[in-house]
């Protein structure tokens, strides 16, 4: 088993993420979650469920893998950045007085196993990384039982503990937050060179890969940003990763109007340059919805919202127009 901790003059120190939080007995660390008890760094939220619901894989966002499927998504409280713009700010950055443990991994998975049209558990609101010990018991449990295992994270975790994720989680959203480090060091109290090493770290392992970046006006909006971000993705990770890129609204302590949807269209065809895979979501556009391929363009799936139709694909998720592999997780179930 990897050590989750190490003793440093007197203290405890976390090792989970690149914050390595130096814990003295009775504190806790940046996320709120993993306090020093004397003994051990002990993760309070075992078991604690802040968040619970039978989700489209879509609105992970995950197009694809195994698109058109339902997956139990559950969360906990708590985060290890401090993202001033947080969407789920009142479970990441508010954490309960009183937290009781009262969801074990054997009831998470049950539920999974009975749930309609699902393919598995998603570790999600909430940073995940976080929640290591339960989110670890839970997928071992739930792959043993044919069920898939995806995470939705920050991508703010140390190299040891990331392969012990791969061992266990099947698919992974990361938020690429931004594409420069002066956006992670004011608006999320972190650096953006570690999440860029997980993505190089998840790619390499052959994990199924996805990346979202919520698109905050006058922060990460510049289009030069989005040309160097798109060209890293495509030499570093595969031009093959999808990129989605979300509509930012006003939250937490933020009040910059939403992102414009003029903006949102020239990045994605910025991105679209580099990218064989871009997407646009928390928008009503029709653009950047559906799947294309990227070698003949023809459609091969439609999506309305989180309806999902998929169309011009054999079983194998090859395009039948021209045999270019699109899918490589898919339940055909037309």
């Amino acid at each position: 088993m990897i050590p989750l901790f190490k003793r440093n003059n007197g203290k405890l120190e976390c090792l989970i993420c690149p914050h390595y939080c130096k814990l003295s007995k009775g504190k806790t660390g940046i996320c709120g979650v993993r306090k020093n008890t004397g003994e051990k760094i002990e993760l309070l939220t075992y078991g604690v469920i802040s968040g619970y619901s039978l989700d489209p894989v879509e609105k992970k966002p995950l197009y694809h893998f195994f698109p058109g499927k339902n997956i139990l998504s559950i969360g906990s409280y708590g985060c290890n950045m401090k993202c001033d713009f947080c969407q789920n700010f009142h479970i990441s950055q508010n954490i309960p007085e009183n937290l009781r443990s009262e969801t074990m991994p054997a009831e998470i998975v049950k539920s999974a196993r009975s749930a309609e049209n699902n393919i598995g558990i998603a570790f999600t609101y909430n940073e995940p990384l976080i929640w290591f010990e339960f989110m670890r018991d839970t997928a071992i449990i739930a792959r043993n039982e044919g069920l898939f295992n995806v995470m939705v994270s920050n991508g703010y975790v140390n190299s040891d503990i990331l392969n012990e994720i791969i061992g266990f989680i099947d698919a992974f959203n990361i938020d690429l937050k931004a594409f420069n480090n002066s956006f992670y060091k004011k608006l999320t109290g972190a650096e953006i060179e570690p999440v860029k090493e997980v993505l190089k770290q998840i790619a390499k392992s052959g994990r199924h890969l996805e990346i979202t970046t919520l698109i905050i006006p006058g922060q990460n909006d510049r289009e030069e940003e989005m040309a160097h971000q798109s060209e890293w993705i495509a030499g570093e990770l595969g031009k093959e990763v999808p990129l989605h890129l979300s509509r930012y609204f006003p939250m937490y302590k933020r009040n910059e109007q939403s992102t414009a949807q003029k903006t949102l269209d020239r990045l994605f065809d910025i991105a679209s340059e580099k990218l064989d895979y871009v997407y646009m979501g928390n928008t009503h556009s029709q653009k950047g919805q559906n799947t294309e391929c990227p070698v003949c363009r023809t459609i091969v799936t439609m999506r309305s919202g989180y309806n999902t139709r998929l169309i011009n694909l054999n079983k194998e998720g090859k395009c039948t127009s021209c045999g270019n592999q699109i899918y490589k997780h898919l339940i055909w179930s037309s």
